[in-house]
């Protein structure tokens, strides 16, 4: 080779260069959307915005922008994200909503299962069995006695198909309760009507139920999950007192994204995900919404989905609710 066609040749492998390096970027190497399917404001949001906000500092200062996708029920949100490019930079907060109890009751346009790659969990929250506090029931035996002896009780929820609905049917499966279902349009009026004396009972979150447990407007029987609440120490759980079925059973918030997802991205979320969920700051900050952080792998979540999916299905079907038909 010639002087001038060595230098030639030295000359396109230095502008070469800069097009691999820049192939090469360390993950994540720009802003990662964060899809919330619910509007701003509400508890889904804040869970969202505390955790990205720790994640990113965990991540080497990754920038997340959330981005409110509400309506549908979360469909919009789902469908946008299982659509999306599988190269880690669209996630999505699925709930026990998107990817439980809302496929499980309704026909939707999206695969809870097979659309999305599971990234991992944030945590959950406990539902906790309500009852207007002017009623003479202050254990679950009362609770069961009482509702048998008065056929003309009835139960609040926020919404034809939710989780705070399926619960109750639950339990009333596993009880013989018979009593019945009146749909709200989201927990506040429901509650509204539970402290007014229109319906005698109710299954919501434990956070959104914190004011009302406070202001002793409500009274609480029993909560889901594995262990008593530290803030709520006097709350027995279902586990304790003999029902089964309830230990697992949570207000979950966790990260998905489109199918396709490459391996080394999602360990990498994960894997600084997990790290940051276990740090006393965002702790702190999920403690407001009521929430015990739950480190899981991939495969965990994935697991965790499928069995949530799978018991509100089997919910749905032996109490023949489909809001579709």
């Amino acid at each position: 080779m010639d002087r001038r066609s060595f230098l030639l040749s030295m000359g396109a492998g230095a502008i070469a260069l800069p097009s691999i390096s820049v192939g090469q970027d360390k993950y994540p190497a720009k802003p990662i959307s964060y899809i919330v399917p619910v509007a701003a404001g509400g508890g889904s949001d804040y869970v969202a915005r505390a955790t990205t906000s720790e994640w990113g500092k965990g991540m080497g200062n990754a920038t997340f922008v959330v981005e409110n996708l509400g309506g549908g029920g979360g469909v919009i949100a789902c469908q946008r994200t299982a659509r999306a490019s599988a190269d880690g930079y669209t996630l999505m907060q699925g709930y026990v909503a998107t990817l439980g109890t809302g496929p499980a009751t309704r026909k939707v346009s999206y695969d809870p299962l097979k659309d999305f790659t599971p990234v991992g969990m944030i945590g959950g929250t406990p539902n906790v069995l309500v009852v207007d506090a002017k009623l003479p029931i202050t254990t679950f035996a009362e609770f069961i006695d009482y509702f048998k002896r008065n056929n003309t009780s009835n139960y609040g929820s926020a919404g034809a198909g939710s989780l705070t609905h399926l619960l109750m049917e639950l339990l009333k499966q596993d009880t013989g309760l018979q009593t019945q279902h009146i749909a709200y349009k989201g927990i506040a009026p429901a509650f509204q009507d539970l402290v007014g004396a229109r319906t005698q009972a109710m299954f919501p979150g434990l956070a959104a139920a914190v004011p009302h447990l406070l202001s002793k407007t409500v009274r609480a029987i029993a909560l889901t999950g594995n262990k008593r609440n530290a803030r709520f120490p006097d709350i027995p759980t279902f586990e304790e007192l003999g029902v089964k079925g309830f230990d697992d059973v949570l207000q979950w918030y966790g990260v998905s994204g489109p199918s396709g997802l490459k391996d080394d991205v999602v360990k990498t979320l994960n894997d600084s995900l997990n790290a940051v969920l276990i740090k006393p700051e965002l702790e702190k900050r999920l403690q407001i919404e009521a929430i015990l952080p739950m480190p899981m792998s991939p495969q965990e979540f994935g697991h965790y989905v499928q069995k949530d999916l799978e018991r509100w299905k089997k919910v749905a079907q032996d109490q023949n609710i489909r809001l579709d038909a």
